[in-house]
């Protein structure tokens, strides 16, 4: 079979739109998030480590994973810039050494503040395989925009349903110092290569000149884009305070049960691969319906499947809310990166899809924290699931009110 070359700039790179390249390039894009996106899933597997090795509650073997949502948030903004303006490449292999670096220092802290401290450049590392990775191949498709869209996104819940199998098998034998250090040392010997070989070719430019192309539906609403930015951060804030109390806390919830660190890493992984699921599914819908009522439809289910932990804790049932779970957040944080591009400028795709992700990783760093924090005081979960679902009701009437303000226009073609 012949190789697939990478397309030239101007026509020969808009006549590769939703084509072959199109999909060679989300699929070496899924493989390169799913590598990445180790770094926001790791610390959680290991925290019942860190909190015995180190001594601490549990509010405070929290901190690192908020600190790691903290660097990813800022990187997923500041790498989002610079995509709109020179591409996809260099973040990526930027991305592959900080994470490098950053494991290998992890691997060495010496207290909790520190392994705290440096779990911030390795969410940093990790940002460029999300939100920067999504706004790229945005830009590759108009019919199947959706799917891949939320295929790419995928790729950051496969890292969290392979990885977490893989350093639970580790750990016992290695130890998460050693575990730290291979992972670093795998990222950065398989990134660089792949990122080089796929991901060369900038996207091309569909918002305007003779060549411009638009979706098939044009969504406008009675909000500026700065108000519509607004309101998207805070409905992500919302949904991910919420999302973060399950996948966050899952492993420790388990342990505390009962059941083991093993069973929450398997039940992590369930609920991610539900989530996978669930994202491609989002993507079909997407392309539907649009972004908003897809999103809207994830939220109200994440609600009720959250509600489902409060009385259902025993280990079957676990393990079938965690799955039920997965199904009914995965779709929500992709929808919001096609919300961007069916209401906002094109040329800015990149930085606004990265400030509403980062809005749903502070709502994750947030919500982490926050639920240690109330187990620390109340000496249960059970608090914390009901402060999720409070974030949870935000998003859904933050979404309501923008469907509702939404008009359609008629379609656009090239």
């Amino acid at each position: 079979m012949e190789p697939i070359p990478a397309p030239s700039a101007g026509l020969d790179r808009i006549s590769q739109i939703d084509g072959r390249y199109a999909w060679t390039r989300l699929v070496m894009s899924v493989l390169i998030a799913t590598i990445g996106s180790v770094g926001m899933w790791s610390v959680v597997v290991v925290m019942p480590a860190i909190e015995a090795e180190f001594g601490t509650m549990r509010a405070a073997s929290s901190l690192p994973y908020t600190m790691t949502m903290v660097g990813f948030a800022i990187g997923n903004v500041y790498m989002g810039r610079f995509v709109d303006r020179a591409g996809i490449l260099l973040p990526v292999i930027g991305s592959a050494f900080a994470l490098g670096i950053g494991y290998a220092a992890a691997a060495l802290a010496p207290s909790i503040w520190v392994f705290a401290v440096v779990q911030t450049l390795i969410g940093f590392g990790a940002a460029a395989t999300f939100g920067p990775l999504i706004a790229d191949i945005s830009h590759w498709f108009v019919k199947r925009r959706g799917v891949a869209v939320a295929a790419a996104a995928s790729g950051n819940y496969f890292a969290g349903a392979i990885w977490p199998l893989v350093i639970q098998a580790v750990l016992p034998d290695w130890g998460w110092r050693t575990t730290y250090f291979g992972i670093g040392l795998f990222a950065l010997v398989t990134m660089v290569p792949l990122a080089l070989m796929f991901l060369k070719a900038r996207a091309p430019d569909l918002g305007s000149g003779a060549h411009a192309v638009a979706p098939k539906p044009v969504r406008s609403i009675d909000l500026s884009p700065r108000q519509l930015q607004i309101l998207l951060s805070i409905a992500g804030l919302g949904c991910c305070v919420a999302m973060s109390m399950p996948q966050v806390h899952i492993v420790a919830y388990c342990v505390d049960l009962g059941f083991g660190m093993s069973t929450g890493a398997e039940m992590l992984s369930l609920m991610l691969i539900g989530g996978v699921v669930s994202r491609l599914a989002s993507g079909f819908l997407a392309d539907h319906i649009g972004g908003v009522k897809t999103l809207l439809i994830g939220s109200v289910f994440q609600m009720l499947a959250l509600a489902a932990y409060i009385p259902f804790d025993g280990l079957a049932s676990l393990y079938v809310v965690s799955l039920v779970f997965g199904l009914s957040q995965g779709g929500i944080v992709p929808s919001y990166a096609i919300i961007v591009r069916e209401y906002l400028p094109a040329h800015e795709a990149g930085q606004r899809v990265g400030l509403v992700i980062m809005a749903t990783i502070i709502g994750m760093a947030l919500g982490g924290w926050l639920s240690g924090l109330i187990y620390d005081i109340t000496g249960s979960y059970q608090a914390a699931f009901l402060n999720g679902i409070a974030w949870n009701m935000m998003n859904v009437v933050i979404m309501a009110m923008i469907l509702f303000r939404t008009r359609m226009r008629g379609a656009r073609t090239a």
